[in-house]
């Protein structure tokens, strides 16, 4: 017994210490980023960055401008997008893949959804510049398909691998005294499904759809390659844009080094990193309280 208990000791502290490790290195993170950011907002005022949509760092016969606001609206415009196109299809397949389709087919969808999530991102990046984008400029006699609609269809393709398969496991998880009482007292099948099966599994569903969010608004690859790079105000989904995770990568690698535009590059990824915070802290907050009414 003794040895019994000095094995579940051992175990649960190894456990804590994982769960510490986590934590320090989030906390270390958010410290190297606003230790790196401070000296961009001793030149920059706060609500200049924040709110002017003028970003032009290398100015040279004119002040350089630092404001994030049109690559910030740009990155709603394009992770939202995607949200919407990915949320019902991701939902509806795994309704399909968990109540409806049959073993055989299971057995083949399953597979190609998690081959999905294991494309690279460049890939999906090609595809929407030879591919998505020619389709997006034919349709609305466009010179060229990169911008945000493009971007959106190209996030929304690589979050439905996460939301079917979350969302699945969810639907599974609900327990099948449900469905067999809807069922026993007249519902049909797609009634059982729609009204108490999805609402039964909302949380879980919800998780989904956030993780799914964190993967539109970190991408970089993609949205770098079919979104125009513009930095500029949008209008629409047919204009290019710029996100902030694009911004990044184009130019931290050729700014020199200590200077204002290299700080700013990491006030925007302080920037990226609380919307990150508040979006999971939101979706926990959303969890709890489903979970508490459903109790």
């Amino acid at each position: 017994m003794a040895r019994h208990a000095h094995k579940e000791k051992l175990i649960h502290g190894l456990f804590l210490l994982n769960g510490l490790l986590v934590v320090f290195l989030l906390a270390g993170i958010f410290a190297v980023l606003v230790k790196t950011s401070i000296p961009a907002f001793r030149e920059i005022p706060l609500g200049q960055f924040l709110f002017s949509s003028v970003w032009n760092p290398t100015a040279t016969f004119t002040k350089p401008s630092y404001g994030i606001l049109a690559m910030l609206v740009s990155t709603f415009m394009v992770s939202v997008g995607a949200l919407a196109i990915a949320i019902p299809i991701g939902v509806g397949a795994a309704a399909y893949l968990s109540d409806v389709a049959n073993r055989h087919v299971r057995e083949i969808a399953k597979p190609i959804v998690e081959i999905l999530a294991g494309i690279p991102s460049v890939v999906i990046g090609f595809l929407g510049i030879v591919l998505v984008g020619p389709m997006i400029a034919r349709i609305f006699g466009l010179p060229n398909g990169l911008n945000a609609l493009n971007g959106a269809i190209l996030l929304a393709v690589m979050a439905l691998p996460t939301i079917v398969s979350l969302s699945e496991d969810a639907l599974k998880s609900v327990p099948r005294s449900f469905q067999e009482a809807s069922l026993a007292l007249g519902a049909t099948h797609w009634q059982t499904l729609v009204k108490v099966k999805i609402p039964a599994a909302l949380s879980g569903i919800i998780a989904a759809c956030m993780l799914g969010m964190g993967r539109a608004v970190g991408e970089t690859m993609t949205v770098l390659m079919a979104t125009g790079c513009s930095i500029k105000m949008p209008a629409s989904f047919l204009d290019s844009v710029q996100t902030m995770t694009a911004t990044i990568a184009i130019e931290l690698g050729e700014v020199p080094y200590n200077t204002t535009h290299y700080y700013a590059l990491f006030g925007i990824g302080l920037v990226l990193f609380i919307i990150t915070f508040f979006v999971n802290m939101a979706s926990d907050i959303i969890l709890h309280k489903y979970q508490r009414v459903m109790k």
